[in-house]
């Protein structure tokens, strides 16, 4: 009899779950999304919201080892929304995909509450590591549109990963990093180096390039000098 009421206990306890993660989600976007309108919107229109719902689910079957029906349900939300999620991704509350279409995340990723992500991001592996192989996330991260974050990487808390940055170091807590490989610029709110604006940041191609223009400026006035000395 205790058996027999045991399943739908756990059956009601899991749809009250999930019913609460799912409001969570709505009330997620609805704080941070200006252009969300009504509860509605968000819950029928946001491929976010629905791709977050269909990972809760997948990541249960994913702890139970029925391995199967996780990546199923992850890759039909892959395919209905644009976004991949891992089954086996840790992810806490109130994470906002914003957008979306693009997304990956995997399989070792951890993902600290309240975070939020853009189009295009990658929270991936090296291809070198085995074992924990993803990110891992603090809390109140923000990770621009096309930034990649690449290996068992730490980003602290409060952190922001600026678009198109490729992040395959540490990045500390209440931190601001910019470029390819990604750079610390901003630490507690202070700037990290004493000319860090949009015009100077540290890109190792513009300097590569600069380096080059000087070498070639030095041949020019070597080789005017011997044919200055040629005339003579």
């Amino acid at each position: 009899m205790d058996q027999q009421n045991k399943t739908p206990d756990s059956f009601f306890s899991l749809l009250a779950e999930l019913r609460e993660e799912l409001l969570d989600s709505v009330q997620t976007v609805k704080s941070r999304d200006p252009a969300a309108r009504s509860n509605a919107e968000i819950l029928l229109l946001y491929s976010g919201v629905h791709a977050i719902f269909a990972h809760r689910i997948a990541h249960r079957f994913y702890e139970k080892e029925r391995y199967f029906p996780a990546r199923a349900i992850s890759q039909l939300s892959r395919f209905l929304t644009g976004i991949e999620i891992h089954p086996g991704a840790q992810i806490g509350k109130g994470l906002f995909i914003d957008h979306g279409m693009g997304v990956v995340i995997g399989e070792t990723t951890e993902i600290g509450d309240n975070c939020t992500i853009y189009q295009g991001v990658t929270l991936g592996g090296t291809g070198k590591d085995i074992g924990k192989r993803h990110p891992t996330i603090g809390d109140n991260v923000m990770i621009g549109a096309g930034a990649k974050v690449l290996g068992p990487v730490k980003i602290g808390s409060n952190s922001k990963i600026a678009s198109n940055a490729v992040v395959i170091h540490e990045v500390p807590e209440d931190c601001t990093a910019v470029g390819i490989p990604a750079k610390v610029v901003r630490r507690g709110g202070v700037r990290v180096y004493d000319q860090m604006d949009q015009c100077h940041l540290p890109d190792p191609t513009k300097l590569e390039m600069t380096h080059l223009k000087h070498r070639i400026e030095e041949l020019e006035k070597q080789l005017a000098a011997l044919q200055q000395k040629d005339d003579e």
